[in-house]
């Protein structure tokens, strides 16, 4: 009797044993399968629990109390997201660090982004960096570029764009679509690296076959200028839109351009002022700036409205858009579309005139010969309209020759030189 009860204990270890393969058999699969949707997903792993956390909280649950490293992470991204159960990012910390403690790399990850973002704990970059770094040196390539984020923007660790390039280029090597395309703007730039344009069109398309919308409007201005490529503006209106179809900003101001333009497409004005319309309402200084420009205009299939136009040129003129700057002060100075105000058509075209906007340093020159709007000042005039003129602006170098009859009385105003 003593032998066959110590029999059936050999039994129930063994199944046990099967048991417990077998839960972390589906754990596995259940992790590979989130880190497939996060990348599908650009990143973000909130669909994954989205669908799944109804579903399995009681399995991982069970499992996590357990102690699987992996069923914790699981567990914790429900509670992170507040999906098949109250959002707690507390709760969430709580369980991710009982998996990061057990050396699980996902965790580790996920805890240091905790730390970075101030989430369930006390923001702390210093932590964030100790544990992308453990997380990282298993290979992890998330953490790998959440690791070379860091050190590209010093935070929480010495800022070293060396180490961030090496960082970025492990997680590229795995196919991490954000360091793909990290590291190919640092090969562009010659950040951490020597600059290298043929590389940086290769890393950029890595990402852009992935999917990834920065990758593709950057390598659309690649093929645009024809920079580590041969210039081709039909394929860059092609990248131009895939990048615009999945709301990048900077790619639908780039298409408008295109059709406004008849570069690489049929000129075709209403479609761009639709996608300069797109870019603008996600804050696009330049589309918001062009926007204006159609209503002034009444161009691209929208009736001409001086408010409309100068409610965008505002828009832009308050992001620094030296040209919207510049048509928000002619708009000032002339009264079309606001009331006329000439100390503000003034304070309007010495933003754009300080970043070296010509056309406004011109403007600028000719409001102080004047007076208007500002203290006449013959020296400050010359100053302005020289800057201008020495860009190549015609009408500063017509004035130019001038200025010594306009110091003597002639008068110039601002309505017949702009």
């Amino acid at each position: 009797m003593k032998k066959r009860f110590l029999t059936l204990l050999c039994l129930f270890a063994v199944n046990g044993i099967a048991i417990a393969d077998d839960t972390q058999t589906r754990l596995k699969a259940m992790a590979e399968e989130m880190d497939s949707s996060r990348a599908r997903h650009n990143g973000s792993s909130e669909t994954y629990f989205s669908e799944n956390c109804p579903k399995q909280i009681d399995f991982w649950t069970q499992a996590a109390q357990q102690g699987q490293p992996i069923a914790q992470t699981l567990l914790g991204g429900c509670y992170h997201f507040g999906k098949g159960i109250g959002k707690d990012d507390a709760q969430a910390v709580a369980w991710t660090r009982k998996a990061a403690e057990q050396g699980y790399a996902n965790a580790q990850s996920n805890l240091g982004s905790a730390y970075d973002n101030g989430t369930g704990v006390s923001k702390d970059e210093t932590q964030a960096v100790a544990w992308f770094r453990k997380a990282a040196e298993q290979g992890y390539a998330q953490a790998q570029f959440n690791l070379g984020t860091m050190y590209v923007e010093g935070r929480g660790v010495a800022k070293d764009e060396t180490q961030a390039v090496a960082w970025f280029r492990k997680a590229a090597e795995q196919g991490n679509v954000d360091a793909q395309s990290n590291l190919g703007i640092m090969y562009e730039k010659g950040i951490g690296i020597t600059k290298d344009e043929t590389q940086a069109v290769a890393w950029l398309r890595k990402a852009a076959e992935q999917g990834d919308a920065g990758a593709q409007s950057n390598l659309g201005v690649a093929y645009y200028n024809g920079t580590g490529i041969a210039k081709d503006e039909t394929q860059a209106v092609a990248w131009f839109r895939k990048a615009a179809e999945q709301g990048d900003a900077k790619a639908q101001f780039k298409l408008g351009a295109a059709y406004y333009n008849g570069i690489g497409v049929a000129k075709d004005d209403a479609q761009a002022v639709a996608w300069w319309r797109k870019a603008a309402e996600q804050g696009n200084a330049r589309a918001q700036s062009n926007l204006g420009y159609a209503y002034y205009n009444g161009t691209g299939g929208v009736a001409k409205d001086e408010a409309q136009a100068v409610a965008w040129y505002r828009k832009a003129a308050e992001q620094g858009d030296a040209d919207a700057q510049s048509d928000l002060g002619f708009a000032y100075a002339t009264g079309e579309g606001v009331t006329k105000d000439e100390a503000q058509a003034v304070t309007w075209f010495r933003k754009a005139a300080e970043q070296g906007y010509a056309r406004a340093q011109f403007r600028l020159g000719i409001m102080y010969i004047s007076g208007t709007g500002v203290a006449k000042d013959n020296a400050q005039a010359v100053a302005w309209i020289r800057k201008a003129a020495e860009q190549g602006n015609v009408d500063a170098q017509e004035v130019l020759k001038q200025l010594p009859q306009c110091g003597g009385g002639r008068s110039v105003t601002h309505e017949r030189w702009c």
